[in-house]
């Protein structure tokens, strides 16, 4: 069995949702706290034993490869100024190098097409990704416990959490089978199910680990829901050769691509933090009177 040594990182999106914003800096660029959104996520698949990161990348997404690149300038500025905390900091979230790959999503075809242009830089392997849009707290080991799951079954991996079962017509929902090890089987999968037909309240969170045979299936798969090439739809036929288990997350997931969601990952990212968490706190309350 083949270990999970890639993830990739679907980075092509617009971020249409934060214009005027997202006009001149990529969504995963913006900042939580005091860290871009692609940090967390890339930080979350290292926790987990990652060693290769593919992004897919889109036109004016430069600025992700610049981020983990090395900027020498910057660093002899701040050597310079025996700024040594911040020296650190850059050199604990510099990559190694030769271990991050770009490639380019020239069209926007969907999430299924973004996963298909990283086919020959993941290979014949089993590969973790990550939606970029959905961070987790650190130290909560979403994807890490993937791995440890897909170390016991030898399968594909899907993670899910709770949602109010009024609402799961919102989300993609996945049906719940025989409980194994840290998981459970997966039955099925239904993207926003009409109300009231939901086979359980457990929706997909943006976190995957897929056998490299999805690709052959992605090549040859038509445009489903808003005219794109879904991921969901090729994921159905996979399962159809093989098993997918599914992985409860207990932790809370924040959806950055959504103005709210961004807004609330930043309170509770900054509440977590030792070093401002008091003073927000009081901040906000505050605000509240």
């Amino acid at each position: 069995m083949k270990r999970v040594r890639k993830a990739v990182f679907p980075v092509a999106g617009l971020g249409t949702r934060f214009l005027p914003a997202t006009k001149a800096i990529p969504k995963e660029m913006v900042t939580v706290v005091d860290r871009p959104i692609i940090q967390y996520v890339v930080d979350e698949a290292l926790e987990a034993g990652i060693e290769h990161l593919v992004f897919v990348t889109g036109r004016s997404k430069h600025v992700i490869e610049d981020y983990f690149d090395l900027q020498y300038e910057l660093n002899a500025t701040l050597k310079a100024r025996n700024k040594n905390a911040q020296i650190e900091l850059l050199q604990s979230i510099q990559p190694k190098a030769g271990s991050t790959s770009f490639t380019r999503q020239q069209e926007p075809l969907g999430l299924g097409h973004a996963v298909w242009c990283a086919r020959d830089i993941v290979g014949d392997e089993p590969f973790a990704l990550l939606l970029p849009d959905m961070i987790m707290l650190p130290g909560t080991g979403c994807t890490k416990a993937m791995v440890e799951l897909y170390n016991e079954t030898g399968s594909n991996i899907v993670a899910v959490e709770e949602c109010d079962p009024e609402e799961a017509h919102k989300y993609g929902i996945v049906g719940k089978g025989k409980e194994t090890g840290t998981g459970f089987e997966l039955t099925e999968m239904v993207e926003k199910p009409a109300k009231g037909t939901a086979p359980s309240n457990l929706f997909i969170n943006g976190r995957y680990i897929l056998q490299p045979e999805i690709f052959e299936i992605l090549e040859t798969q038509e445009r489903g829901a808003g005219n794109e090439i879904q991921l969901t739809d090729s994921m159905l036929k996979l399962k159809s050769k093989q098993p997918f288990y599914g992985y409860h997350y207990r932790g809370q997931t924040f959806d950055c691509g959504s103005p709210e969601g961004f807004v609330n990952a930043n309170l509770a990212f900054a509440l977590a933090r030792k070093d401002i968490g008091d003073t927000v706190r009081e901040q906000i309350k505050a605000l509240v009177k």
